[in-house]
């Protein structure tokens, strides 16, 4: 995926993110908190995939080399 249909995809999900954020001070029903919950792994997917593709082609590799990593792998990095 070309970095600009990654940026897309981050932007499409920080913008359902912060119109649920808008929704929380009335309460998110139980799916609404688990769309949260999924929203904030896929970002945090998202920037790792991009960090990737950019050093790849900084360090002279393809950046097609990149691959999307495991939620649970991202989630452990320090924001």
């Amino acid at each position: 995926m070309e970095d600009v249909k990654v940026l897309t995809v981050i932007r499409q999900l920080v913008d359902e993110e912060q119109e649920l954020r808008t929704r929380d001070a009335e309460g998110l029903d139980p799916v609404e908190r688990q769309r949260m919950d999924e929203i904030g792994a896929e970002l945090d997917q998202c920037w790792d995939y991009l960090r990737q593709r950019r050093a790849a082609r900084e360090y002279g590799r393809d950046p097609d080399s990149a691959g999307v990593r495991a939620p649970e792998v991202v989630d452990r990095y320090l924001q």
